[in-house]
């Protein structure tokens, strides 16, 4: 990763799914009234509007639903070129994330991947995902 890369800022939302990433887990918000997982956390449910979800822990299994390998630099501190992969995970939430492990133009739509965490700062590690193999 490049110096300069943008750093997420945790808010009152987002904490723990911060928090839990530093130590190696991810967590997705979970919606007891309906039943919806998603990402990212929203103040209200999207699926019923209930304000009572909480997070918990995902297995961090999924499939790539859709990939592009983006060649053009978005800001600074980005290395081109990298997969960016809309990711269906094996429990239900869907994530727009990096796969990594393996060459960008070899990220395809079906693969199997699996949740794999890199430190951006101290403070801040984030998930990527990697071919499960």
């Amino acid at each position: 990763m490049s110096a300069g890369r943008p750093v997420p800022v945790p808010s009152s939302l987002s904490r723990s799914f911060w928090e839990a990433a530093r130590r190696g887990e991810l967590v997705v918000p979970h919606c007891p009234a309906c039943g919806l997982r998603f990402l990212v956390p929203e103040t209200a449910c999207p699926g019923c509007l209930s304000r009572d979800w909480a997070y918990e822990p995902s297995s961090g299994l999924g499939t790539v639903y859709s990939v592009t390998v983006v060649h053009r630099v978005p800001g600074p501190g980005f290395d081109t070129p990298f997969a960016l992969a809309v990711v269906d995970l094996d429990d239900g939430a869907v994530m727009l994330t990096h796969v990594v492990g393996c060459a960008p133009d070899e990220v395809a739509i079906g693969m199997c991947v699996r949740v794999d965490f890199r430190p951006l700062t101290d403070e801040i590690t984030l998930p990527y995902f990697v071919p499960a193999t």
